[in-house]
């Protein structure tokens, strides 16, 4: 039996950006039997790839044992031990080009990803006609695969099984078979990416007539505004601070539709296909970070009221007069969006 190549991925932060690694690693492994993968990145991260077929998760300790130089180079030497056949990098940060370099003085193919950083910095320079969308995040990644002899095929996708629910998390949600579970995720790392939380709760007040909503976030902040939203509405549980990544992504993958802010949640929905409809603020969806094949799905702010959209590729600028700019979102919009998709 012909042993398998194995290739190193290294994608190391941030958890939307490592969540868009998962349908891109699926859909290879599945169009190139004969590959496996190494993946190295961040301990949190685990489970996400724990029931990938033939992906291999090292976690990189890059806050104590894999910490500067002499950590990489532990690592570096751990890795080695793999047989390495080529090495992909999807982060292109200081760490990555350490490790990869690495490799290289043992002649073993590199590839890493172009970012398309001129271009993206175009796209958000104020008073510039350079509005036009840029190649996506995915297409991105499957790029770095080419270059080392491994087409991606992205309109033949492949997506991750959804998880069956324990016991305990039917418990909590009060699960009946019939229930269609609509997940929320209203918050992002920047204010400028935040759909307004009063807005949101009209949302969740008229489609949790219909539907189980299910309530995401991180942080005790999050997680005392989203509880107290769960205790107001009928049919809404707050998952945010209740439960581990493993059982929040099983959740995710039993969801019909996924409301998300331009953040993590809703890339992982994307990673299981869920429909996922993203809000979008001062960023804009033509920078490449939709969701997996969910553009049709991105509802953003009006440019013609705020032209300077996007206003950064991160939502960490929102300049003067910029503040509300996600209030030209209706919340019957995205009510609308919802149950398009579902019903």
């Amino acid at each position: 039996m012909q042993s398998l190549k194995n290739i190193l991925v290294i994608r190391l932060s941030a958890m939307g950006d490592v969540a868009m690694t998962v349908p891109i690693i699926l859909t290879l492994l599945e169009q190139h039997p004969h590959l496996k993968i190494t993946l190295v990145s961040k301990p949190f991260f685990k489970p996400i790839f724990a029931e990938i077929e033939r992906v291999d998760f090292i976690e990189a300790d890059v806050k104590k044992e894999h910490k500067g130089m002499a950590g990489l180079y532990k690592l570096y030497r751990q890795l080695k031990t793999k047989e390495i056949a080529a090495v992909a990098d999807l982060h292109d940060v200081l760490r990555s080009k350490i490790l990869r370099f690495y490799f290289k003085t043992n002649m073993i193919p590199v590839a890493f990803i172009n970012k398309g950083r001129a271009e993206k910095k175009k796209l958000t320079q104020p008073n510039n006609n350079f509005f036009k969308p840029l190649k996506t995040t995915h297409q991105r990644y499957a790029d770095v695969f080419q270059k080392l002899g491994f087409f991606i095929d992205l309109k033949k996708p492949v997506f991750l099984t959804p998880k069956k629910l324990t016991s305990s998390s039917k418990d909590r949600i009060e699960y009946l078979s019939d229930d269609k579970l609509i997940g929320i995720a209203p918050f992002a790392a920047h204010e400028g990416k935040k759909y307004p939380i009063h807005l949101m709760e009209k949302v969740i007040a008229e489609l949790s007539y219909s539907y189980k909503i299910l309530l995401f976030g991180g942080g005790q902040e999050e997680v005392t505004i989203l509880s107290a939203l769960a205790k107001k509405h009928s049919h809404t549980y707050c998952i945010a601070g209740a439960v581990t990544l493993e059982e929040e992504l099983s959740y995710i993958s039993n969801l019909s539709a996924m409301i998300s802010m331009d953040s993590g949640n809703g890339h992982f929905a994307a990673m299981f296909g869920i429909p996922t409809i993203t809000l979008w603020g001062v960023t804009h969806p033509f920078a490449g970070f939709a969701p997996f094949l969910q553009q049709e799905l991105c509802l953003c702010s009006d440019r013609e009221k705020f032209p300077l959209i996007p206003t950064s590729i991160y939502g960490n600028k929102v300049p003067d007069g910029y503040q509300n700019a996600m209030q030209t979102i209706h919340p019957k919009q995205i009510i609308e969006k919802v149950k398009s998709v579902v019903d």
